[in-house]
C-alpha cells in the first residue's frame, strides 16, 4: 500500500492520506516523551512525507496539542490535514503541580476538565485548542467520548446537550471555519445513536474496526456507506497489543489485555510467521482494504517508530495470509482484504 495515497471522506470532498499520524502517545498515555524527543519524532514524521496529523485536548490535557503545534505552526498552513476534538474544558489546576492526578495520562500537564458538549462548550474548547497549537484553522473537528464508557447512563442526557453544539459545528463549516466535522468512538454501539439524531460528516473509530474485531462490518459500515459518512481509524494497533504482540504486559483497549485476548494475537502471530507477514503491517493494512476507511492514524513515540509505520504499510501481504486468517476463524469472513 501507498502510505500517501490520498482517499476522500466520505461524501466531504476533503482528500487526507491513508496514513496519518495519532498525537494520544505524545501526551504521555503509557510513558513519559522527554521534549527533544517529541519534537525529534514530529519532525521526522513531517520530513518523512506524513501530512495528517490527529490531536485532541485530552491528549495529556493539552500537552499533545502543544507539541504538535510547535511543529505545525511552522509549516505552510495548506500542506497538512489537522484534526483535533471537542467535548471537554480545561482549567487550570489550582494546587502544586506534583500533586496533580493527571491519569490516565502518566504525564501531561497539569489542568483540569468536565465535559462539555454544548455550543458553548465547543467554542470554549474550539478557542483554545487554536491556542495550544498556535493555529487559526482546524480542518476536521471531533466530538470526543461521548459514549457509555465515560457517561454511562447519562448518554441520553449528553446526546441532548450535544444538539446546541451541533448547532455550533454546523455554523463553524457553513462559515468554512472548519472542513467537516465527525465524531469519536470507542463504543460501536454509539454509532447507530448518532445516526439516530445528527448528520455527522464521518466517524474516528478507536478500537472496533482491527485485526481483533470487526463488528461494524454487517451493519454499521453499510449504513455510513449509504449516508456517504467517511471513516478513519484510530488506534489500529488496539491501543498496543498489535504493535507489541501476545507477551505479558501488552494492552488491549488502553488496559491490560485479558488471557483470551493475548491467546487470539498469539494464534494470528503464528499465522503471520508462517506467511512472513509482520504483525504490525497486518494491523495497519486490514483496516485500509474496507472501501469506507479513508485513513488510519498509529501513533508514535519515537522517530523509529514514524519510520517503521511507514514501511510496514509498504510490504506485501499475500492473500493466502488473508484466506488462512478466515478459515481459522480469526478474521470475519466478508472482510474485505487488499
Amino acid at each position: 500500500m501507498n502510505p500517501f495515497e490520498t482517499r476522500l471522506l466520505g461524501n466531504t470532498g476533503i482528500k487526507i492520506p491513508s496514513l496519518g499520524f495519532g498525537g494520544a502517545p505524545l501526551g504521555e498515555l503509557f510513558e513519559k516523551v522527554e521534549h527533544l524527543q517529541a519534537i525529534e519524532t514530529l519532525d521526522e514524521a513531517y520530513a518523512s512525507g506524513i501530512r495528517y496529523y490527529d490531536t485532541a485536548p485530552w491528549y495529556g490535557h493539552g500537552l499533545s496539542e502543544h507539541r504538535l503545534g510547535n511543529l505545525l505552526h511552522q509549516k505552510n498552513r495548506h500542506e497538512f490535514i489537522l484534526s483535533t476534538k471537542v467535548g471537554r474544558v480545561y482549567r487550570p489546576f489550582k494546587g502544586d503541580p506534583v500533586l496533580f492526578d493527571g491519569s490516565p495520562w502518566v504525564g501531561g500537564l497539569p489542568f483540569e476538565w468536565n465535559f462539555d458538549y454544548s455550543a458553548a462548550g465547543f467554542e470554549r474548547s474550539f478557542l483554545d485548542s487554536t491556542m495550544r497549537l498556535g493555529l487559526n484553522q482546524i480542518d476536521l473537528l471531533v466530538i470526543h467520548d461521548l459514549d457509555r464508557s465515560y457517561h454511562g447512563k447519562s448518554v441520553s442526557n449528553k446526546l441532548q446537550e450535544l444538539e446546541t453544539g451541533m448547532e455550533w459545528l454546523k455554523m463553524m463549516k457553513n462559515s468554512a471555519a472548519i472542513q467537516a466535522f465527525g465524531a469519536g468512538i470507542n463504543d460501536i454501539e454509539m454509532i447507530p445513536l448518532f445516526l439516530e439524531h445528527f448528520e455527522l460528516d464521518f466517524f474516528l473509530v478507536a478500537m472496533p474496526y482491527t485485526l481483533l474485531n470487526q463488528e461494524p462490518l454487517e451493519d454499521i459500515f453499510p449504513e455510513c456507506e449509504r449516508r456517504g459518512i467517511g471513516i478513519i481509524i484510530g488506534s489500529p494497533y488496539a491501543s498496543g497489543i498489535l504493535a507489541s504482540g501476545s507477551k505479558e504486559e501488552s494492552k488491549y483497549g488502553y488496559a491490560a489485555a485479558s488471557e483470551e485476548m493475548r491467546k487470539k494475537v498469539q494464534s494470528i502471530e503464528v499465522i503471520c510467521e508462517d506467511h512472513g507477514v509482520p504483525l504490525k503491517a497486518a494491523a495497519l493494512q486490514f483496516p485500509l482494504a474496507h472501501p469506507q476507511v479513508s485513513s488510519v492514524i498509529p501513533g508514535a513515540l519515537r522517530a523509529a517508530q514514524v519510520n517503521e509505520n511507514l514501511e510496514m504499510l509498504k510490504i506485501h501481504i499475500p492473500l493466502e495470509f488473508w484466506v488462512e486468517l478466515k478459515q481459522t476463524g480469526l478474521l470475519h469472513p466478508e472482510a474485505p482484504v487488499a
